[in-house]
């Protein structure tokens, strides 16, 4: 119910204001803004969680996204390390004649924490819980996270889920008009520029410089690759 024993009551009527603009902006359908919360690393996710499920908005529909380090069940993809994403992604595309069964599964689980919400049994949960019940019901976390996304009142996220801009995209979140929530905040600077910065061996850079001094001397759009050669030159 609406505030009327501390401060906030005071901007009641702004936010009847600020509401009806929202309202005549979404063509008179209440807007209600998702809480995306970063934190530095996952482990900081789990204490957050386990904090929410002590409050009363245990009960509020919530995700967490992460990476499939994390969330991938398949047994082989699992266990192949750093490859992990481009397995995922052969997988789904059905290359080998191979598909994964898991993500087929998606359904499972999302429709599992969708009955709990409608029989008010919904539970703040952690991403140990989500992929456990993924195991039992053989349906993939990693995917199901992000359809519970598009319900959520609540997502957690590492920093880098919300910083990098193509992280963002590909996990389709728009913070347009959200509430973004960052703990220990000091840390986004170190993220910030982690997520513009790109590492290049010198073996990488000396096969562009090879490349981009055929383009040259055969002419091809020389004066785009002259730039580029002459930076691969300098580096190297």
């Amino acid at each position: 119910g609406p505030c009327t024993e501390c401060s906030c009551s005071s901007v009641k009527e702004a936010d009847k204001n600020t509401s009806k603009i929202k309202k005549k902006e979404c063509g008179d359908q209440s807007f209600i803004p998702k809480i995306f919360f970063g934190t530095r690393t996952h482990k900081q996710i789990s204490q957050i969680t386990r904090e929410l499920k002590r409050t009363a908005y245990s009960s509020v529909p919530m995700s967490i996204l992460s990476s499939r380090d994390y969330t991938c069940i398949h047994p082989v993809v699992s266990g192949s390390g750093s490859s992990r994403n481009e397995m995922c992604v052969e997988l789904l595309e059905g290359k080998h004649g191979k598909s994964c069964l898991y993500y087929h599964g998606v359904h499972k689980l999302t429709e599992h924490h969708t009955l709990q919400s409608a029989h008010m049994m919904y539970q703040a949960w952690d991403i140990e819980d989500l992929v456990s019940l993924g195991k039992k019901l053989r349906a993939c976390a990693y995917f199901a996270a992000r359809e519970l996304m598009v319900g959520a009142d609540i997502v957690f996220c590492p920093y880098n889920y919300l910083l990098d801009p193509q992280i963002r995209e590909s996990m389709e979140i728009n913070l347009k008009g959200q509430v973004v929530i960052l703990d220990e905040a000091h840390n986004i600077e170190d993220c910030a520029r982690e997520s513009v910065s790109y590492g290049v061996a010198e073996s990488q850079l000396r096969a562009a410089r090879e490349e981009l001094d055929f383009m040259v001397n055969n002419n091809i759009r020389q004066k785009d690759h002259e730039p580029l050669l002459a930076v691969c030159c300098s580096l190297t």
